[in-house]
């Protein structure tokens, strides 16, 4: 567990789990395994794709997962669970396997990016917990993802914490951040937590605290010489922040031997005032002083400031980053594929009159599929103990279009799942955040199309089966239908 949170988070469930859990305890005599995917089915914003994060904390979860006596005790007092079921939940560790994408892969709707395979009691009762964070964290690393495609080359911080809807909300949605995109944080705890870069400045209070703004900004200065960035918007950016922010440079800063490092927009045409300020700055030999604007920022205003034309060198992303206020919900799901079966795990099929909730069952493989020049032209979903020979074309079905014939040629597969948990203990390297960070950039610049960046009506990511996954598919439908 993290050290800096020591709380059990073990009752974190939906209580229809312990109700499930419990039965399954009084019915089956050997506890059958199971297998739950977790995937979603639409992209944020109608966007090309997603990006998975809280796979760490998934695993932290999972790792320290035990029930108190207090918690026994809660239980018990609601006279719903057997002593023989309360009597197993004070010696509960999970002891499945857990399989996963690496934390920071882009990923796509309806292929399963978590999958669990455990005894049914520990496979229900991680259920909430698991979705938690999954959902919150790859929620707002796709918006921080965005965000960084539209600020185009230019940094962005996570300034969101005041905004978020709790504490841990604001501490995870800036990890989450990084992992898309963000250079750093105005949240010390998550910097602290997870060696997060934190930056900030001052608030308008700070300048409205002292008797001017000349005052206030020269205090700062001669506290932080090397590092002062102004907020120059508390009373009139053109005819006072400006020209108090060029005296401190060169009446306290310059005879230091220090440079204004920069100033901050936080409110007004934040296009217009950055080119008069970016003006103002070069005529007095400040060409190196940055420009930073902030105030209900994402991807959709930073890209309008920049087709502006805006002289603006980074931004600070609050609310709508750490909310992701555009598409507020992930939805990630849960879902049951396979029930163990006289030694084997047989697969399971959920039925819908919506054609898009229909699951894809069994216990499967996902193989990213590369083209010549190593861009990522498909993912491919296969059986568990298939072998996928891409020696040699190989034919794949499109199960939006099945009755075409197609193949691929000359590429190759790497497969997404890796193991990461067994037998209830952890498998997986601790990876640095930095390290996740980095993975996302690189997929983006070099794997992942630029038509499924686009923010308005990107290109689908093609998601294939193997004509045997397909068939089996298929046929699991029609014996489902027939029943």
């Amino acid at each position: 567990m993290n050290q800096f949170d020591k709380r059990n988070l073990s009752m974190m469930m939906d209580f229809y789990e312990m109700t499930m859990a419990n039965g399954y305890f009084a019915n089956e005599k050997e506890p059958k395994k199971v297998v739950f995917d977790v995937f979603y089915r639409d992209n944020p914003d109608k966007g090309g794709y997603a990006v998975f994060a809280g796979l760490e904390q998934v695993i932290e979860y999972i790792e320290n997962m035990h029930f108190d006596e207090a918690d026994i005790t809660y239980f018990r007092n609601l006279h719903l669970f057997s002593e023989e079921f309360l009597m197993y939940l004070q010696n509960f560790r999970f002891t499945g396997d857990l399989y996963a994408f690496p934390e920071g892969t882009i990923m796509y709707p309806h292929e399963p990016i978590l999958t669990v395979v455990a005894p049914v009691v520990d496979a229900q009762l991680v259920e909430t917990a698991v979705l938690a964070q999954i959902n919150h964290q790859s929620l707002i690393a796709t918006k921080a993802s965005r965000i960084a495609k539209a600020a185009k080359g230019r940094a962005f911080s996570d300034f969101g914490a005041r905004r978020a809807h709790n504490m841990d909300a604001a501490v995870y949605g800036a990890r989450a951040s990084y992992i898309g995109g963000a250079v750093g944080t105005a949240t010390v705890l998550a910097g602290q937590m997870f060696g997060i870069p934190i930056n900030g400045t001052m608030a308008h209070s700070w300048v409205m605290y002292y008797k001017d703004e000349f005052d206030a900004f020269r205090r700062y200065a001669e506290c932080y010489p090397d590092a002062t960035v102004l907020l120059v918007d508390t009373y009139d950016v053109i005819h006072s922040g400006i020209p108090n922010a060029i005296r401190v440079a060169k009446e306290i800063l310059e005879p230091m031997g220090k440079r204004l490092k920069g100033v901050r927009l936080d409110s007004g045409d934040l296009a217009y005032f950055s080119k008069k300020v970016r003006k103002m700055l070069d005529a007095a030999d400040l060409k190196d002083c940055k420009i930073v604007v902030s105030n209900s920022l994402d991807e959709y205003t930073i890209s309008s400031l920049l087709n502006q034309g805006g002289k603006i060198d980074s931004f600070g992303v609050g609310e709508r980053l750490i909310t992701a206020k555009s598409d507020p919900v992930f939805g990630a799901v849960y879902k049951l594929s396979a029930v163990e079966e006289n030694g084997v795990l047989v697969p399971r099929i959920k039925v819908s009159e919506t054609v898009g909730k229909i699951t894809n069952p069994g216990l499967k493989k996902v193989y990213r599929i590369y083209g010549e020049k190593g861009d990522a032209i498909a993912d491919l979903i296969a059986l568990a103990d298939e072998k996928v020979d891409l020696s040699k074309p190989y034919r794949y079905i499109n199960p939006a279009k099945p009755w075409k014939t197609r193949y691929f040629e000359n590429c190759k597969a790497k497969e997404l799942q890796v193991p990461v948990i067994k037998n209830g203990k952890r498998v997986l390297p601790t990876i640095k955040l930095s390290q996740v960070r980095n993975f996302v950039t690189r997929q983006l610049k070099e794997e992942i199309w630029q038509e499924e960046q686009r923010f308005s009506n990107p290109h689908t990511h093609y998601m294939d089966m193997s004509p045997a996954y397909y068939e089996m598919k298929m046929n699991l439908l029609y014996k489902t239908r027939s029943v």
